[in-house]
C-alpha cells in the first residue's frame, strides 16, 4: 500500500508510470485469481485502492490547473 504523501510528492509523469504499473499488476492478479494461482487475496484490494489514490491526485491536479487558467 502506498501512502498518499508519497503519491503527492511524485510528478505527473511519475504518476502516469505508477498508474500503468498498478494496472498491469491488477491485470496479473486477476489472471492469477482466475487460474487459481493467487495466494495474496488482499493484494487485489490494495492495488485497487492505490489506483484510486493515484487517479484522485491526478484529478485534483487537473482541476487545480484548469482553475488557475480561468
Amino acid at each position: 500500500m502506498t501512502k498518499i504523501v508519497d503519491i503527492r510528492a511524485k510528478s505527473g509523469d511519475e504518476l502516469n508510470g505508477m498508474l500503468l504499473d498498478l494496472r498491469k499488476e491488477q491485470f496479473n492478479l486477476r489472471f492469477q485469481r482466475a487460474t487459481g494461482q493467487l495466494e495474496a487475496l488482499g493484494r487485489i484490494k490494495a492495488v485497487r485502492r492505490d489506483i484510486a489514490r493515484v487517479k484522485t491526485i491526478m484529478a485534483e491536479r487537473s482541476r487545480a490547473a484548469s482553475s488557475n487558467k480561468a
